[in-house]
């Protein structure tokens, strides 16, 4: 093997890929799909937890004599929570397990969602939002190393579809709940409801869900120890997969396509609220939804090219598999509708009045919405593909990298579009995202170089 070959390329034969494809027989179809939905639950949580509040700033600016762009900081610290928690959680996946890592997480999603329902400032509120976010942090990075538990790899992209397409349901209707529950409720009943829910969910969880962990690889099942012994892990060691140029490239491109979603959503109410005199919470919450409809019809459509897209590779190449084909299926996506969507908005927003104003930006929101999912449910899947041991880490450490990247970019969103405007800020948005498309493109090209350059433990390919 030359030094610019990758270990990843060819399936072998014999024993080893037997007892690989038994690993993954474990479970039949049905208990599957009944796994990807009890996951999927799980992972809709975090998306409605941050969806929900972004309706409510006006309200909870004015109760707690804020200021809006202030109050919007608690999204950044939502983000920076993700970050601490995905990696916490993820760590300790590997070594207690997927199961518990859930059930350990919701006490303090709902001790937090019932003191964010109590703040009396904003400091105090910014902590519990924290707190409340740290805990279900782990829905996404690891229901995403459960998929890559349970399915090979040639079908791990149609699963990875299915378990985004239903967790960004939060994303979808979040912000219609968030918004009617702050005009006709209160924003206070809708984080006491949260609380419950996480009790309710800690509950379903520990009752249904199996450890989909593959026998043997636990820490606990290495070192002997009992499921109750309390080991420290550091959550940090999987920061270390970022060396890997190939997964600092796609998690770079995956943060500056997802900046684009954050632009056209995070100021809706002072953008296309204030543009078309929509006052209400509630029909300014109703115009997140085009986007989340978005998502959920591009990720499973995303999961299921990009399946495609490895299969049809490999037939060319006569059973050697590449990971980096994969990543072909977020060209439509990444090149096209991300950039476009951002453009069409932001002229319409600055130029087009009334009704067809905004008819194109909730087009645009749709369109921008599914091109996101075509991006990044491609990049999910491969980061699987390729650090297939350590799964729910590198969804972790690339999820930490994400969120640190974008915690300072949203306090600058609002403020941007006050100072240089909607289609300026849309503008700078739309080149961003290019330069995270033309990330992918190196690694599509150039992925089994940079493989080689860094090796950070890559599985081979009869066992992934």
């Amino acid at each position: 093997m030359s030094a610019e070959e990758s270990p990843l390329l060819q399936y072998q034969p014999g024993h080893r890929a037997r007892a690989h494809e038994e690993i993954y027989n474990r479970f039949s179809k049905a208990q599957k799909k009944a796994i990807v939905a009890i996951v999927s639950f799980a992972g809709f949580v975090p998306l409605f937890v941050s969806g929900s509040f972004v309706p409510s700033i006006p309200q909870v600016a004015k109760e707690l004599d804020s200021m809006p762009a202030v109050v919007s900081l608690a999204v950044s610290v939502s983000v920076f929570a993700s970050a601490i928690g995905a990696l916490v959680w993820s760590s300790y996946s590997s070594f207690y397990g997927r199961s518990p890592m859930y059930v350990w997480g919701m006490p303090f999603m709902s001790i937090g969602s019932f003191a964010v329902a109590s703040s009396s400032n904003l400091s105090t509120l910014l902590f519990w939002r924290f707190v409340q976010t740290f805990g279900c942090a782990g829905g996404l990075s690891l229901g995403a190393a459960v998929i890559g538990d349970i399915y090979k790899v040639e079908e791990r992209g149609t699963a990875m579809g299915s378990f985004l397409g239903a967790t960004l349901i939060g994303l979808a209707i979040s912000p219609l709940c968030g918004g009617i529950a702050t005009e006709y409720w209160s924003w206070r009943g809708l984080h006491v409801a949260l609380g419950a829910w996480g009790l309710l969910q800690m509950v379903l969880i520990h009752m249904f869900l199996p450890e989909t962990a593959h026998p043997h690889t636990r820490g606990v099942d290495k070192m002997g120890y009992s499921r109750r012994t309390v080991v420290w892990v550091n959550p940090f060691s999987s920061l270390g997969l970022l060396r890997s140029p190939n997964i600092m490239a796609v998690t770079l491109a995956n943060t500056f396509t997802l900046v684009s979603e954050y632009v056209l959503l995070m100021p809706l109410a002072y953008t296309v609220g204030a543009r078309y005199g929509l006052t209400s919470e509630a029909l300014i919450g109703a115009c997140f939804l085009p986007n989340g409809f978005g998502n959920l019809i591009g990720a499973p459509i995303a999961g299921r090219l990009s399946d495609m897209v490895v299969r049809r590779w490999m037939d060319k190449r006569n059973g050697v598999w590449v990971p980096e084909d994969r990543l072909r299926a977020t060209y439509v996506g990444g090149l096209i509708l991300v950039p476009l969507s951002l453009v069409v908005a932001g002229l319409t927003t600055t130029y087009i009045d009334g009704p067809i104003g905004l008819s194109i930006n909730l087009v645009c929101l749709f369109t921008g919405g599914m091109g996101v999912d075509l991006v990044l449910t491609p990049i999910s899947a491969y980061n699987i593909d390729i650090m297939h041991s350590k799964s729910a880490e590198v969804m972790a450490a690339t999820t930490a990298l994400r969120s640190l990247l974008l915690a300072p970019v949203l306090g600058l969103i609002i403020p941007s579009i006050e100072t240089i405007g909607v289609a300026a800020t849309n503008g700078i948005t739309a080149l961003i995202a290019l330069v995270g498309y033309s990330l992918l493109w190196v690694t599509i090209r150039y992925g089994d170089r940079m493989r080689a350059y860094v090796d950070v433990g890559y599985p081979s390919a009869d066992i992934n």
